[in-house]
């Protein structure tokens, strides 16, 4: 059984994004979630069905503060011209107070939308931009101590 102190809690503060090997200092969120659909499979001699995996589908969302005209040079020209752009994303969660860090690569990331314009006088610009991905690989996982 592992020892749980607050102090170990891992603090979403010390989240790092690289795109495209790019280190990305406005970022201050990042999401990323698999959803899995299963199949009924009937089962003779049961009245349950067993459940078959059919698809797993990638999506995520980065969350930037409006600083620069990233996303606009990396997608809109492509978009225009007919290409769909791919890119990868690491993220790394490395609080030194937890019990490591963990590292995971998103391949095949697709940006959903495009935020051309989006201000409030008075307001923090922040700019949500929601992806899909095709395959991802953990680099560092955090242990259970």
């Amino acid at each position: 059984m592992s020892d749980l102190s607050a102090k170990r809690v891992i603090n979403g503060t010390f989240g790092k994004v690289w795109l495209e090997s790019e280190f990305v200092a406005e970022c201050y969120k990042c999401q990323v979630k698999e959803s899995y659909t299963r199949e009924n499979v009937p089962m003779c001699g049961s009245l349950r069905d067993g459940k078959k995996l059919t698809k797993v589908e990638g999506t995520g969302s980065i969350g930037l503060y409006k600083v620069n005209s990233r996303m606009a040079r990396l997608i809109a020209d492509q978009i225009r011209a007919g290409h769909d752009p791919k890119f990868t994303i690491m993220s790394k969660l490395d609080d030194p107070d937890a019990y490591g860090a963990e590292r995971v690569s998103l391949t095949g990331v697709a940006f959903n939308d495009l935020t051309i314009a989006d201000w409030e006088a008075g307001v923090l610009g922040k700019v949500e931009c929601p992806f899909t991905y095709e395959d991802h690989e953990f680099i560092d996982y955090i242990p259970e101590v």
